[in-house]
């Protein structure tokens, strides 16, 4: 197992755009929101009306994807803090500074706005959907904190496993598969909310092993990571008795997303042997400068385009529903006609946000403390301390979203109930001891 270079990967980067970007594209298409006659919005799904797309979220899913790729950026970036006298404080606020400075911006506008709604007496209809669900997609930001302060420890475990690494990730695996035993076939109260770690460490896992080498790129490889995944996804959902979808759908009993089944697992390894099989033409296409300043330029923005999109689809959502603009019946061939310029609409209101918001998105150089510098043992249990509030805060946004908070509405996250306020809270006093550890020496 070879050392772990400091190198760019394009292949890597656009990875991660590809994947933000499905999430946002299928999210626009999946939603359905409409006003009944009582005046309640809700949000449908389309996968509810047409069950035979299901399967396409086996593809579509790509959020193991991004833990994929994380798990290389993750162990590239923890060797360069190291190299350059880093520790523990050092990596968890540089690389959780990328997600928190877009969260926090988008949080602190969502929560004035709801705020204003309820003051104004306007909190129903749309607005009042909006206020309660645009929050939703941020349970990936939390936990991919979460995977973020396990990181160190885990490429640790990884690197004292020498050859038999590949058998974490497969350890991981084996755990959540027995998750799912006690929950589905014991019925074991909350016990399910253990694949959120599990499931995620394991393709984060997979993510160190693509870094050094041990996973490699091209057919041998590939073909039997997809013909493993696609085996078990199948076999998972047909006499396994999973869920087709691997997104929630409404009106199905158990999802393979929250919390995540060994289903989505056996889904996360066909992706990555699909990444694998495509990495070579991929990288030969990214020499392409042209096609590679647009990744760059994609890359820059994605976060901020990822947690503004549903804003945007609220704002013509709403604005459409005011006019009395009707939409085709959801699946119907009328609406499959209909999409482009649905997509269209959706993003002029969303390119003005990430135009609005998008300097919160730009990368800051690491930077580490001066040999001997004082307090340094000391920012490893501040930096720790503030990743977990700053996860507890973002998966609490994502469960009670931002509207009530004069009326004190609550949510409960797995047992725990929370508040829009005290979530928001939770994350500002989780990036303020994050800030504590920041040191005044930066690197080259």
């Amino acid at each position: 197992m070879r050392e772990i270079e400091s190198t760019r990967d394009r292949y890597v980067d656009l990875l991660r755009v590809f994947s933000l970007g499905v999430v946002v594209l299928g999210h626009w298409l999946m939603a359905v929101v409409a006003v009944g006659d009582d005046g309640v919005a809700r949000a449908g799904n389309v996968l509810a009306v047409v069950p035979a797309l299901q399967p396409a979220t086996w593809l579509l899913q790509v959020m193991p994807v991004f833990f994929f790729v994380g798990g290389f950026s993750h162990a590239v970036a923890w060797s360069s803090v190291r190299r350059r006298g880093g520790r523990y404080a050092d990596f968890v606020r540089s690389r959780a500074g990328r997600l928190l400075r877009p969260t926090a911006a988008f949080a602190a506008v969502w929560l004035v706005l709801a705020l204003g709604i309820e003051v104004a007496g306007a909190d129903r209809g749309v607005l009042r959907l909006a206020t309660r669900v645009v929050a939703q997609p941020l349970w990936f930001i939390g936990v991919y904190l979460g995977v973020v302060a396990l990181a160190p420890a885990m490429l640790r475990l990884h690197r004292r496993a020498g050859r038999l690494a590949p058998l974490v990730p497969v350890a991981l695996g084996a755990a959540a598969v027995a998750v799912d035993v006690a929950r589905f076939g014991h019925d074991v109260p909350f016990i399910g909310f253990a694949n959120v770690a599990f499931v995620w460490l394991a393709v984060h896992q997979a993510g160190f092993l693509y870094a050094d080498g041990s996973l490699r790129p091209g057919r041998p490889t590939g073909f039997v990571l997809a013909g493993v995944g696609l085996a078990g996804t199948v076999a998972l959902t047909t006499i396994g008795g999973y869920p087709t979808s691997m997104v929630g759908v409404p009106g199905e009993r158990v999802s393979n997303m929250s919390p995540p089944t060994a289903a989505l697992l056996a889904c996360a390894v066909l992706q990555i042997g699909l990444v694998l099989l495509a990495r070579g033409p991929l990288t030969r296409w990214l020499r392409r400068p042209a096609v590679w300043r647009g990744v760059v330029t994609a890359n820059g923005l994605s976060m901020t385009t990822f947690l503004w999109h549903l804003t945007g689809l609220f704002v013509v959502s709403a604005a459409t529903l005011a006019l009395g603009v009707g939409q085709p019946p959801a699946g119907s061939a009328a609406w499959w006609l209909s999409r482009p310029v649905w997509i269209a609409l959706l993003l002029v209101p969303t390119a003005a946000l990430v135009v609005l918001f998008r300097r919160a998105d730009r990368p800051r150089p690491a930077r580490v403390p001066a040999a001997g510098a004082a307090g340094r043992r000391h920012r490893t249990p501040l930096a720790a301390a503030g990743m977990l509030l700053c996860t507890a805060g973002v998966l609490g946004v994502s469960a009670v979203g931002f509207g009530g908070v004069l009326a004190g509405r609550t949510a409960t996250l797995v047992v725990v109930p929370v508040t829009p306020l005290a979530s928001v809270l939770l994350l500002a006093a989780g990036a303020g001891l994050l800030r504590l550890t920041r040191p005044g020496l930066p690197l080259p």
